[in-house]
């Protein structure tokens, strides 16, 4: 997997990804993202996968961390 953003069939639960919440605006310069484990994938949609974290956050997938 590339460090470009993931498709959802990439993803697999408990895998460690960057997401933007649902409430934040993307393309915001000020929009932290958040990083946790994937709970549930809901699917592609335009902004990238959405997802649910096991902390209980939704958003979409920016990036999946990578353990350097």
């Amino acid at each position: 997997m590339s460090n470009e953003r993931p498709t959802a069939e990439e993803l697999r639960q408990g895998m460690t990804v960057e997401i933007v919440q649902d409430d934040a605006d993307p393309q915001s310069e000020d929009t932290e993202p958040i990083v946790g484990e994937v709970g549930t994938i809901y699917g592609d949609e335009v902004e990238g996968p959405h997802v649910e974290l096991k902390s209980g956050v939704v958003g979409h997938v920016r990036s999946v961390v990578t353990d350097d």
